[in-house]
């Protein structure tokens, strides 16, 4: 994850950070234009940061290379879930993390976003981090490994509203395994605001109104 787009929001030096990792198969500049489209508070000053993701073959597209946060072997999108992937990809978000506070920004001031793949890669980063984050943003994804997640979270995190977002007609991560990744951690105790909208797997308008207003309460 060594290469990113960066964006900076606002007219001051940003005192917060959002790194939005995109989804399989797409790249780092997929979400940069909804920066526009997010309504945002015109006080704040945040520095997003778009990463790369690697390009790897992906077993369930036959073996394809593609850019990926890890891979996916089957059907069932929890079934064989790739540990050193995500591992890598949980290893390189942290190393963002680590780089945004060495330019000044502290941890509680920084989220995480991430699209399907992305989202999945912002959860399973944001419930181990050692770092105190402001909150996750998860669109269209779900959590892997959740039956590892009461063992392995470190719990810093718990208090951090988490906003995860999924389309009633997603027919790529099912509505059922997103809803039961809020469940999970919100029976750990996580703050998790869950929203259905009528869409398939994308992020429509009225969706990013919801975000812009929820990173203006959170900032």
């Amino acid at each position: 994850m060594s290469t990113y787009i960066e964006r900076l929001y606002g007219t001051t030096n940003p005192t917060h950070a959002v790194i939005w990792l995109h989804g399989l198969g797409a790249s780092a500049d997929d979400f940069v234009p909804v920066i526009p489209y997010l309504g945002l508070n015109e006080k704040l000053a945040i520095r997003f940061i778009f990463p790369q993701a690697p390009d790897r073959p992906i077993t369930i597209n036959g073996g394809y290379i593609m850019p990926g946060w890890y891979d996916i072997k089957g059907m069932d999108i929890t079934d064989k879930e790739d540990l050193p992937g995500m591992t890598q990809s949980r290893n390189a978000l942290e190393a963002l993390i680590a780089e945004q506070i060495a330019k000044g920004i502290p941890s509680q001031n920084i989220l995480l976003a991430g699209f399907s793949q992305g989202g999945a890669v912002a959860y399973y980063t944001g419930i181990r981090s050692p770092h105190k984050l402001a909150g996750i943003l998860a669109l269209s994804t779900y959590l892997p490994f959740l039956s590892l997640a009461k063992q392995e979270h470190s719990g810093i995190n718990k208090n951090s509203p988490i906003l995860a977002m999924h389309g009633k007609y997603d027919t790529v991560v099912p509505l059922s395994y997103g809803k039961m990744s809020a469940d999970g951690l919100s029976a750990l105790g996580y703050n998790v605001d869950w929203r259905e909208y009528d869409m398939e797997h994308e992020v429509v308008q009225e969706q990013l109104l919801d975000i812009g207003n929820w990173i203006n309460n959170l900032f």
